[in-house]
């Protein structure tokens, strides 16, 4: 089955970074927008970023409150989704959560019903 599972969420002070992974198994990337969710408190679940390919070529699509601080990326040789996430402020704090979801090119949808692969989730938490 297909199987996505979280890591590297921690407590940092703002400014401060971090690197998210999601590990993925039974997923070919090619055949789905992979995307970075977040749900804060409270608050509905939020798209941070997503990826999707076409042929070797890729597309990276950005929420805009995270825009130039954060970064998607993917190794196809691990399997593995990344998030970059620099300048971190409190307002990042959330549990941060990998998803497979329908493939559409050249812009993954931010909608999360469309999304039905999730992981467990990975909290991150900014201090000031």
């Amino acid at each position: 089955g297909v199987r996505l599972v979280e890591s590297g969420g921690g407590s940092v002070p703002v400014g401060g970074e971090l690197r998210l992974s999601c590990v993925a198994s039974g997923v070919t990337f090619s055949r789905y927008c992979m995307s970075w969710f977040r749900q804060a408190p409270g608050k509905e679940r939020e798209r941070v970023a997503s990826i999707v390919s076409l042929r070797g070529d890729y597309r990276t699509t950005y929420g805009a409150s995270v825009e130039g601080r954060f970064t998607m990326s993917q190794d196809h040789a691990k399997n593995t989704l990344y998030l970059q996430m620099n300048s971190l402020r409190p307002e990042d704090t959330a549990i941060y959560y990998c998803a497979a979801g329908r493939y559409w090119w050249p812009d993954c949808p931010s909608d999360s019903a469309l999304y039905n692969t999730w992981g467990q989730g990975t909290q991150v938490t900014v201090s000031s």
